[in-house]
């Protein structure tokens, strides 16, 4: 039986109607701004989801359910100011809810974020550029760790093309609409895993390491949330192969933290220089001070000024425009 979760609490009732294959469905209601086409565009520029798009108003997604090994396939949509969801495969339709919401970042009330433009014009031009966009968040902060894993020192297309490779090999597959999609493996695949092409050095060990955490709920979202960022990272340096750049990527892009400035993204600076038209990057402690009248979004506007100086350089994914 199919079954459909609304509200906040995600409660879940009988539905009627639902299309072939749909094992469940539900319904977000954004908090503040909020665009699926911009979360769209988004993931189709974003190397580590290797998606090549489903249309500008709806997106396919497959992932590892949280807390299990079932892949659960989503179809999105936007639908009268709501975020309307279509679930597939067996998993639990108020667990992928939940993940959903996190991975789109509706479960961060947006409404405040206007007030951050307002304060800081550079902020207000990018919420213009960009309308309704907000973070789109790997999966889980265990992909987004093994993301890190498998990207280190190797170039981003390189990286995408073996985490893509290991989610069809070794992942599980679930029909989202009639299409066949790819779930990276889950946390107990990884665990056992021997090694794969692409995979240099100890890099298998660590990914066999970073499976057994998820499995012990090391990498659990909420967790990681609920902690004090400083006090998160830290714990998450404790993985093997985990570095504080990585450490960042998965608290802030897999646990999905809104409010929290990314210090070692290399990237920033030069972000924040071209977007103030200051001469070079910012010093830490300029870059803090700026950064205030960002809070409580921190993370979201460095996303912004991240597309910014992406679309102006074309420096990960080639074009630009110098």
């Amino acid at each position: 039986m199919a079954y459909v979760a609304r509200g906040e609490a995600g409660a879940l009732v009988d539905p009627s109607g639902v299309g072939e294959g749909v094992t469940g469905s539900f319904e977000l209601v954004p908090r503040g701004p909020y665009s699926l086409a911009a979360s769209a565009r988004f993931l189709e520029g974003f190397a580590p989801a290797a998606y090549d798009g489903g249309g500008a108003d709806d997106l396919r997604l497959a992932f590892v359910a949280d807390g299990g090994e079932e892949a659960a396939g989503v179809h999105v949509r936007e639908e009268e100011g709501r975020v309307v969801g279509e679930v597939y495969g067996g998993a639990d339709a108020g667990v992928v809810r939940r993940q959903v919401a996190r991975i789109l970042s509706l479960d961060v009330d947006g409404s405040r974020f206007p007030e951050a433009g307002a304060r800081d014009p550079v902020v207000g031009r990018l919420q213009v550029r960009y309308p309704g966009l907000r973070p789109v968040c790997f999966y889980s902060p265990y992909e987004a760790a093994a993301w890190a894993i498998i990207g280190n020192r190797v170039r981003i297309v390189q990286a995408a093309r073996i985490k893509a490779g290991m989610a069809r090999e070794l992942g599980p597959v679930v029909e989202v609409r009639g299409e066949r999609e790819y779930a990276f493996p889950g946390p107990l695949r990884l665990a056992a895993l021997d090694g794969f092409p692409g995979l240099s050095g100890r890099k298998a060990e660590y990914l066999r390491s970073l499976g057994e955490a998820a499995v012990e709920g090391r990498l659990d979202a909420p967790r990681l949330r609920s902690l004090p960022v400083e006090e998160a990272l830290e714990e998450l340096k404790k993985l093997p192969g985990i570095g504080p750049f990585s450490a960042e990527l998965i608290l802030l892009r897999g646990a999905g933290e809104p409010d929290h400035l990314p210090t070692n993204e290399p990237r920033l600076g030069r972000a924040v220089a071209l977007a103030y038209g200051l001469d070079g990057p910012p010093a830490p402690g300029a870059l803090r001070r700026v950064s205030e009248s960002w809070r409580p979004y921190r993370t979201w506007v460095a996303l912004h000024l991240r597309a910014a100086l992406e679309e102006e350089t074309g420096e990960i994914l080639g074009g630009g425009r110098g």
